[in-house]
């Protein structure tokens, strides 16, 4: 028999119908869940909060990697902070030109769950030049000065462990992980839901960056259907692709293309006032 399983916080709430809980599990930082829903494919959510479906999570994990690796041009060593259901990872990992493919995570234990209930997911961790760090990311990339080329951060919401990943502070340090001419794409929430994140999050990311613009990615298992990525560097104007996806990967890329890339950081003008741009 099928349930449903609701997500609910800030004003706003999204229900998923659900056939049955895979797995379930409280580890040190968070609580693991995953079920198999009705229409949806396999659904999971940490700490109650929705992190993706396999109905639509491509079209995150391909802008989440695909934005700051076609604002960089043609990166050779790129980390993900978080991300580890391993779905970014497997959209970089398409990418031959790619040497490092570092993933730094706090929760071994969602690594654990996704290699063995998101398989479609926990296939980037199967490429070897992945190498895996379990460390709290904010510490981790002081121990890597101007070592990447491209930062990403595929944190959870604040509030949990991911809360240090929103602070002036981290985006001080990702500046200085990046060699010259790097870029960081960040989880960035949605403008309709989080405002005051979006916003603050914005602004640290001006404060250490010259050039800086926010993303949006259609997401309808999100609540408002939407997620924000904030595109920084010091070198390039991020809203518009260095270098563009090869015809063999443009043909397996769902989402993501150089129309998608510029469009997307295309404003409603209520966003725009908002985020002062």
């Amino acid at each position: 028999m099928s349930s449903w399983v609701t997500e609910t916080g800030n004003g706003y709430g999204q229900t998923i119908e659900v056939t049955g809980k895979l797995f379930s599990l409280q580890s040190r930082y968070q609580k693991i869940e995953i079920y198999e829903t009705a229409n949806l494919g396999r659904l999971l959510l940490l700490d109650g909060i929705i992190q993706l479906t396999y109905h639509d999570e491509f079209a995150y994990q391909e802008m989440m990697a695909n934005l700051p690796y076609y604002a960089h041009g043609d990166p050779e060593r790129i980390l993900v902070i978080g991300g580890g259901d391993g779905g970014v990872l497997r959209e970089l990992a398409r990418h031959p030109q790619v040497k490092v493919l570092d993933l730094c995570d706090i929760d071994e234990e969602v690594i654990k769950a996704a290699k063995r209930f998101l398989p479609e997911m926990a296939c980037g961790f199967d490429d070897p030049r992945v190498t895996v760090h379990i460390a709290d990311g904010s510490e981790f990339i002081r121990q890597r000065r101007g070592y990447y080329d491209v930062i990403i951060v595929d944190s959870t919401d604040p509030g949990g462990p991911g809360a240090p990943l929103f602070s002036a502070r981290f985006y001080a340090d990702l500046k200085k992980a990046l060699r010259p001419g790097g870029v960081v794409g960040t989880q960035a929430e949605s403008p309709w839901l989080l405002p005051d994140v979006v916003r603050n999050l914005c602004r640290a990311a001006r404060d250490n960056f010259k050039f800086v613009d926010y993303a949006a990615i259609s997401v309808p298992t999100y609540p408002t259907g939407m997620i924000g990525c904030c595109v920084a560097s010091d070198s390039r104007n991020v809203s518009e692709a260095a270098s563009v996806p090869e015809a063999e990967l443009a043909a397996v890329l769902r989402y993501y293309s150089p129309e998608v890339h510029r469009a997307a950081f295309a404003k409603p003008e209520f966003v725009r006032r908002m985020l002062e741009f």
